[in-house]
């Protein structure tokens, strides 16, 4: 009688086992959906792959991404795809069908992203505190949906963490002997090959690729140098000479962390134009140069001979404007409209130069300066000097991949408001980005590695 109790309740056992692992099977058919990112924490240039899992086979569905700049305001994209027949959307291998772009772009909805219409003065998506992170929500909702019209039924979200500054880099203060500028050093004891960053007429210092430079390995001092030493406020003109470039390039080669004979300049837009005038018009003796974007001269009148300028708004003869009133600051910077004394002597150039440009670039005549370095150092047989990418579609921002593009942004507001055409297309500026800031690390990787 036991052991007929036994085997029944064994039995009984095997069936309730049976049962539940059906209920288990049946559970995951019908799980929930479900939004992945890989890696979950990135820093600002890795690709993330998104995955949608457990949605509707066969079924429109719309992803977006939203995230809030540090002044509060939102940006936005979206994009439209079709589900496969086990339910799932996979960014890296699936193609849009509509939204802020189109095609197979595993990383659209982050350099899709754009400010709410509402929001018409917002400079840039640049961040200013690179010791936090942009956090991102990316979600998707049933049907091809335009969410600004209306959200359809959300079905999953997840948060997404993107860094400047990788695990271990250190952020260094730096304001010594005149010089007002922030240090970025990689994880470790060092010593390490090092960049002197500079960017162009911004009004404020800006730390996002020095920060990401330290966390592929290069220490990297972001120097500021709008505005007068002894004035808080910033100007679109030089107020400090020659020196001043020359200390900073110094002071960075003397830090026990840095390989002092393994130092380069980095420069965008009129940062450009200042690496290049630092490496040859000064004692420093760089391993690399690269310009981004910049112009074969000064473009505001030089008023002595330590290179200090008048205000950039100062002179505006060859400004234009667009049929929404912004202006081109283009044809200002064309090789024959530069000041004569304002022009780099590039045939002195004495080390590697990369040289990246944007075929629609509104701000600078980026393309007419390279092609006339590329003339000049043919000339002084210096040909092997000069490397130059151009990018179609591209505009005068070429930043680190993956970044938010603004066709148009706020130049300035005082006296008046000036909103200024940076130019380029999203997915072409987009691609320019990726590529470029693989050329550049490569280049990196030559002249001061290797």
């Amino acid at each position: 009688m036991k052991a007929m109790s036994y085997i029944g309740a064994h039995r009984n056992l095997a069936f309730l086992q049976h049962f539940l692992g059906g209920l288990r099977w049946r559970s995951s058919y019908r799980s929930i959906p479900l939004l992945t990112a890989a890696p979950y924490r990135p820093l600002m240039d890795e690709q993330i792959t998104i995955k949608g899992c457990f949605l509707p086979p066969h079924c429109p569905v719309t992803l977006c991404a939203q995230t809030q700049n540090e002044d509060g305001h939102l940006w936005k994209s979206f994009a439209h795809y079709n589900t496969n027949a086990e339910g799932t959307v996979n960014l890296a291998r699936d193609c849009s069908v509509g939204g802020s772009y189109l095609g197979c772009e595993p990383m659209g909805l982050f350099w899709g992203l754009q400010p709410d219409p509402a929001a018409l003065d917002i400079l840039s998506m640049r961040k200013k505190n690179v010791e936090t992170p942009s956090v991102i929500l990316v979600s998707v909702l049933e049907g091809h949906v335009t969410p600004s019209e209306g959200h359809g039924n959300e079905l999953a979200t997840i948060t997404i963490e993107r860094w400047y500054m990788a695990p271990g880099v250190r952020r260094i203060k730096v304001c010594q002997n005149g010089i007002k500028a922030t240090l970025f050093l990689p994880p470790g004891p060092g010593p390490f090959p090092a960049m002197l960053d500079l960017w162009g007429l911004g009004r404020q210092l800006v730390e996002t690729r020095s920060a990401l430079l330290a966390s592929r390995g290069y220490a990297s001092l972001s120097l500021s140098y709008l505005g007068c030493n002894n004035s808080h406020r910033l100007e679109n003109r030089i107020c400090v000479d020659h020196s001043y470039f020359q200390s900073a390039f110094q002071l960075l080669q003397n830090y026990d962390q840095v390989c002092a004979d393994r130092v380069g300049i980095i420069g965008l837009s009129f940062g450009g134009y200042l690496t290049l005038r630092t490496a040859i018009e000064t004692a420093v003796k760089p391993s690399c140069l690269i310009c981004v974007s910049g112009p074969a001269g000064c473009m505001m009148k030089v008023i002595d001979a330590d290179g200090r300028t008048e205000l950039f708004e100062s002179d505006q003869r060859h400004w234009s404007y667009d049929d929404q009133g912004c202006v081109r600051f283009r044809e200002s910077t064309l090789p024959v409209n530069l000041c004569p004394e304002g022009r780099v002597k590039i045939e002195h150039l004495a080390c590697p130069l990369l040289y990246i440009t944007g075929e629609d670039d509104q701000i600078i005549a980026s393309k007419d300066s390279a092609n006339l370095f590329k003339e000049t150092l043919k000339v002084a047989g210096k040909s092997h000097l000069f490397t130059h990418w151009s990018y179609p579609g591209a505009g005068h921002v070429i930043e680190p991949p993956y970044t938010p593009h603004s066709r148009a942004s706020l130049w300035s507001r005082n006296p008046v408001k000036i909103v200024a055409l940076y130019g380029g297309y999203f997915a072409p500026h987009a691609v320019a980005q990726e590529d470029a800031w693989k050329k550049i690390l490569e280049f990196m990787e030559i002249n001061l590695r290797q």
